[in-house]
């Protein structure tokens, strides 16, 4: 009794706003009120070897599996979610949305034979900047679920690049070529790794960062993003 009181209390003097649609619905723990967490568009891609996120890398990038969680288009939920994880401090919605992935890659076998999670790396620059790596704190959330380490050292992104939001296919593939570099070779080497990304519109970033895994002896490759950008 006394403890729904002070919940009542806080609640009263301190509410919390659900980001998806303003409502004050929000138990303690939620990040997401129910109802914006039911509408969440599922791909269901995880349960689909064979699934549009992959084949957008067909010969481009070796992958063991890729998939993403849910549908983003340019104004949803989601991608609300993603700008208050990368533009304002919200960290919390990052581990979140990991949590979410973890469950999902438990649910399908996927987390079975990953050996380590490696989130893309942002220019030490841009990190600075933003005070974090939101693809890392997304990484933490699916290694809360699934137990699995986070490798943040072993690649690193050698150019400043500009942010990739408003450019088309082709500026997104000049932008990323030779960017990345792994520097702790020994760390990857004969590992199964899963490559993390809030979004995948392209895959150009995927991709680069992606083939220079690659070029380490007796590694893989499997990608999970939460989201896939659509129109």
């Amino acid at each position: 009794m006394l403890r729904h009181l002070l919940e009542d209390f806080t609640h009263l003097f301190f509410p919390r706003f659900c980001p998806g649609c303003g409502s004050d619905a929000l138990q303690p723990a939620q990040i997401l009120c129910l109802n914006c967490l039911m509408e969440l568009p599922e791909t269901g891609f995880f349960d689909q070897p064979e699934n549009p996120v992959k084949h957008s890398l067909t010969g481009r990038l070796a992958v063991e599996r890729a998939a993403s969680l849910y549908y983003c288009s340019h104004v949803s939920k989601l991608r609300n979610l993603i700008h208050l994880l990368k533009y304002k401090n919200q960290r919390d919605v990052g581990i979140f949305l990991g949590e979410m992935l973890g469950r999902q890659l438990v649910r399908s076998g996927w987390a079975k034979d990953i050996d380590l999670i490696v989130p893309i790396p942002l220019h030490p620059k841009r990190e600075r900047k933003r005070g974090y790596n939101q693809s890392k704190i997304i990484a933490d959330g699916i290694s809360n679920i699934t137990s699995i380490a986070v490798e943040t050292d072993a690649v690193v992104r050698t150019v400043y690049t500009q942010t990739q939001t408003k450019k088309g296919r082709s500026e997104r593939i000049a932008n990323m070529e030779d960017k990345f570099h792994v520097v702790r070779p020994e760390k990857l080497q004969g590992k199964h790794i899963l490559l993390i990304d809030d979004l995948i519109t392209t895959g150009a970033t995927l991709e680069f960062c992606g083939n220079e895994i690659l070029k380490i002896p007796h590694t893989k490759i499997s990608i999970a993003t939460v989201g896939r950008s659509i129109n």
